[in-house]
């Protein structure tokens, strides 16, 4: 039964998801239409909104297209191949390759997920390599699939900016309701997220393996592909050519990358931004290429799958910005509608339920952390206060509503997808199990922890 699930979903996604950029055109479509009767905005006002919000996300842009090419690059060094081959090495079957990539990708996205995305597909990729009949459409999909949890672990940026200091900040971002900085012990590290989150690290792998297709189903990678280009460089002769082979270069502006980070995490923490993500693997890029010249021509391979990132993200911005423009005769945006609605049908026990779910809607259109807090924050915090919820777990409501539909939402895919090689539509439909079942437990726990009265 679980298989013919599985296969009906796949089946699905393959006939009626379209490319990532026609999906991208739909949702403008979709959201378009919907705010005019919904939120009360003109044509004009729609189309002013997405003429202006197309390129609000130019800087995060960048940022999701270097987590691509530098984590790619970065794995791509003849060193981290080698480790990353040792990890691979552990599975000795396709059920464990599925296993394998799943539990760590799952940990590594928990850790910070601009690491797990580009970590996951990599391993997956050497997997692939090692593993002679695996579904290569499912292990993308389950590297894909520790993504998940991303917003209920260290880089969730709702309960870091809960815990970030500072009243004027705090009090707009959540609509008045919050004043003092939350601790993440009753955020990212409450029992009951914790809980969640060892249920799926514990459950996820097996039902992923679970799904895997028999032999004669199998779509498999041609190994030859996933293997680099060879090509034997000439020995440096001229000056500029000793210059570009030269490991000096790269050690010097290293170890001033090296200082920085130092001096970073000596004065920050564990506070690890996307900007000092993409830092990081920077640098070591670098260290672990060894020559300059080395590094440009991995950084020169690895962009060829950014192409998605480019095209498809100031599309997302637009739709953002229709979702959170304000009509000027109701005063609501889409947004406000969506989240409203479920607010009004809501009781102290099923308000981080309905909250979880408004924020799994919204981020269909909002496909960011960041973004989806600016729109729900200041109408879920002050309704949950006004319940009696507590506004720590009003925000991990929102966040968990924002990882969960990434797992059919194919913009946060795109990393992997330029890692892979594939489209969208060749594993949406193994995540459409993931969705069902992170759904099914993070609804059950929020359920139980309204109904216990830990709200």
């Amino acid at each position: 039964m679980f298989k013919k699930l599985t296969n009906g979903c796949v089946t699905l996604v393959n006939r009626f998801l379209p490319d990532p950029f026609i999906f991208c055109i739909i949702l403008t479509i979709v959201v378009f239409v919907a705010a005019v009767p919904l939120a009360g905005l003109t044509p004009m006002e729609i189309v002013n909104a997405w003429g202006g919000g197309v390129w609000g996300l130019l800087a995060f842009s960048m940022q999701m297209s270097l987590v691509l090419v530098l984590g790619s690059a970065f794995a791509n060094a003849p060193s981290i191949k080698k480790i990353v081959s040792k990890v691979a090495s552990l599975a000795k079957n396709p059920t464990q390759g599925i296993i394998v990539v799943t539990f760590f990708s799952l940990i590594a996205c928990w850790i910070n997920w601009g690491f797990g995305l580009v970590i996951g597909a990599i391993l997956a990729k050497e997997i692939a390599r090692q593993l002679e009949g695996i579904d290569y459409r499912l292990l993308i999909a389950s590297a894909y699939s520790g993504f998940v949890i991303w917003h209920a672990g260290f880089s969730g940026s709702i309960p870091l900016a809960l815990a970030t200091p500072g009243e004027e900040a705090l009090l707009i971002a959540t609509g008045g309701a919050v004043s003092e900085p939350i601790s993440t012990s009753l955020t990212i590290f409450a029992p009951y997220n914790l809980v969640m989150v060892l249920v799926i690290l514990v459950c996820l792998p097996f039902i992923n393996a679970k799904m895997h297709p028999s032999p004669d189903q199998v779509v498999t990678v041609d190994r030859a592909l996933l293997v680099e280009d060879k090509t034997e460089y000439k020995v440096p002769v001229t000056p500029a050519e000793k210059i570009e082979n030269s490991p000096i270069m790269s050690m010097i502006i290293a170890a001033a990358g090296l200082i920085f980070l130092f001096v970073y995490f000596a004065g920050n923490g564990f506070n690890i931004t996307l900007n000092i993500v993409n830092l990081l693997f920077l640098i070591l890029g670098i260290i672990f290429h060894k020559t300059p010249i080395n590094y440009v021509r991995a950084i020169t391979d690895a962009t060829k799958g950014a192409a998605g990132i480019i095209l498809q993200f100031p599309f997302y911005s637009g739709i953002m910005t229709i979702m959170t423009t304000t009509s000027a005769a109701t005063g609501l945006s889409l947004a406000a509608v969506i989240s409203n609605w479920f607010v009004a049908i809501a009781t102290p026990v099923t308000f981080p339920l309905f909250t979880f779910l408004s924020a799994g809607i919204v981020n269909f259109f909002v496909p960011s952390g960041g973004g989806q807090w600016a729109v729900q924050g200041p109408i879920m915090m002050p309704a949950g206060q006004a319940l009696g919820v507590s506004p720590a777990l009003t925000g991990m409501g929102i966040a968990w509503g924002d990882a969960w539909t990434n797992m059919i939402q194919p913009f946060w895919a795109l990393p992997a997808l330029g890692i892979a090689g594939l489209s969208a539509r060749d594993i949406m439909g193994y995540c459409l199990i993931t969705l069902f079942f992170s759904g099914i437990v993070v609804c059950g726990g929020f359920l139980i922890v309204g109904i216990l009265g830990l709200a």
